[in-house]
């Protein structure tokens, strides 16, 4: 029989179990979304692009950037605080070179608590789209988008916080491809 000191240390022990669980899983979740699953499609693809950018990568090809040059400095702003650009993108001559266990994959790792699907773009024409944000709190700390058309597959993951309004400046940059963003256009100033 247990003893009223064991059911009583137990007791609160479990209950901070329970309730800190979930944040644990939470804070243990990564932005980073694991993309090797999907390699053995470079064997069939016509053309595949593999982009490892980590933090130290990523400043150090900052670092290339002219300060000079507006453009330059704002692509140079918004990555100062990334973690990483992961970009895997395949090209196939044929059809139906991946499966649907492959986008499951990528897929089945944005279901977790922390991210949240921003946008989903279904087409049988064009194929679809997906982009995802990892939350913490207000602030997005990951961005993933994966588009699956007939001929191609890719997956585009940004670690770190990210700048919504800032994001369409890193497309064609740091092996981003053109995610059809586009920058907020300014309002109107009214007249007085």
């Amino acid at each position: 029989m247990k003893s009223l000191v064991q059911i009583v240390f137990k007791t609160p022990l479990i209950a901070a179990l329970l309730i800190l669980g979930p944040v644990l899983v939470v804070r243990a979740q990564d932005a980073k979304i694991q993309m090797s699953s999907l390699d053995h499609l470079a064997s069939k693809a016509s053309q595949t692009v593999d982009v490892n950018i980590d933090e130290r990568l990523m400043q150090t090809a900052a670092k290339i950037l002219n300060s000079q040059d507006p453009e330059d400095r704002e692509i140079k702003k918004l990555v100062s605080g990334l973690k990483g650009i992961y970009v895997k993108s395949f090209e196939f001559d044929n059809e139906a070179q991946y499966t649907a266990a492959d986008v499951e994959n990528i897929r089945s790792q944005l279901k977790g608590p922390a991210w949240s699907r921003l946008l989903n773009v279904t087409s049988k024409k064009e194929g679809n789209i997906e982009v995802y944000l990892m939350l913490t709190g207000d602030l997005v700390n990951g961005l993933a988008v994966l588009s699956s058309e007939a001929k191609e597959l890719t997956v585009v993951n940004i670690v770190g916080p990210v700048d919504l309004e800032k994001l369409a400046k890193l497309e064609g940059n740091f092996g981003v491809p053109d995610l059809g963003i586009e920058a907020p256009k300014p309002k109107p100033k009214k007249e007085q």
